[in-house]
């Protein structure tokens, strides 16, 4: 009775060995994007030329036998029309700037408790920001009076408006604290997509494929 050479042992899975993990921390785009939104609104503090803003405001009268209630109704009209190229073109001439440049200049608000009416004008220059306000001001109170008659109501100007002596255009500190603020919200925002990396340094031992039958085993043949 002889014994068959013993069978090959399987090959042994081959081991392999994830990369290190990097010494750079998985958190670093936060502070980078912070220091880089601080430096971006410092220099846009620094190098931004000031803007300088006035309101003038006007005001909505109802007539006699009118409903008051009404005042608040064309006040929201006359609000609108204020920055309508009608309004602007009159205005252009007090302005002393063409309707292109007016309208990029110009805004008006309203409110649905009060018959108001407010006109900001914007430059860089603070007795420009005030006349373009009452210029455009002027322009909805003389147009609504040729309609008085038939509305019922009377728009009348209730302040004029000075030059301002601050600008509003964000300083050098402002603008660093709103870019520090944009900076931390984008780098959270990519902490949160970017892909989770999985644990790293670790050995992993992968079984090889087996040869039929059991391995180590010996046949005996007879």
């Amino acid at each position: 009775m002889t014994e068959s050479p013993e069978q090959q042992p399987a090959v042994p899975g081959r081991l392999r060995r994830l990369r290190p993990t990097s010494l750079r921390p998985t958190w670093w785009p936060l502070p980078a994007c912070v220091l880089l939104g601080a430096a971006c609104g410092f220099s846009y503090g620094m190098l931004a030329q000031p803007e300088y803003a006035a309101t003038s405001y006007a005001m909505v009268t109802a007539g006699k036998g009118i409903d008051p209630a009404a005042a608040l109704g064309y006040a929201q009209s006359y609000g609108r029309l204020a920055t309508s190229d009608a309004t602007l073109s009159y205005a252009k001439g007090a302005a002393g700037e063409p309707v292109r440049e007016l309208r990029a200049h110009v805004r008006s608000e309203t409110s649905p408790d009060s018959p108001m009416i407010a006109v900001t004008g914007t430059s860089v220059s603070r007795g420009r920001a005030a006349d373009i306000a009452n210029a455009v001001t002027e322009a909805v109170v003389v147009s609504s009076g040729h309609v008085a008659k038939d509305t019922g109501v009377k728009l009348v100007k209730f302040s004029h408006a000075v030059p301002p002596v601050d600008p509003v255009s964000p300083s050098a500190p402002l603008g660093t604290a709103v870019g520090a603020s944009a900076g931390g919200l984008a780098g959270g925002l990519i902490l949160l997509v970017r892909p989770r990396p999985g644990r790293r340094g670790v050995t992993a031992q992968v079984p090889g494929p087996t040869h039929g039958g059991t391995t180590g085993e010996r046949e005996l043949v007879r």
